[in-house]
């Protein structure tokens, strides 16, 4: 187990969640295309978001999905601003 499964187990429990409903690598590839093409805060405050439309009912991978197509929309520029 690594350090991040480790801490994912420890968060889940925390927060009375399903490790196995956390979507690890749906979440981490999103915030990678996140920083990279927006701007690298952007990543974690997109995730978040994306956990409070899935948890209003919204599907974790199309709503992914929509959001990384949005991220690699973004000018060649990364979005410099903010």
């Amino acid at each position: 187990m690594t350090t991040l499964d480790e801490w994912i187990s420890t968060v889940c429990a925390e927060l009375g969640l399903d490790p196995a409903e956390a979507n690890t690598g749906l979440v981490l590839s999103l915030a990678r295309d996140v920083a990279h093409s927006v701007l690298r805060p952007g990543a974690p405050v997109t995730a978040y978001l994306l956990g409070l439309a899935v948890g209003r009912g919204a599907d974790p991978k199309e709503a992914a999905t929509r959001l990384t197509a949005l991220a690699q929309a973004q000018p060649a520029d990364g979005g410099s601003t903010g």
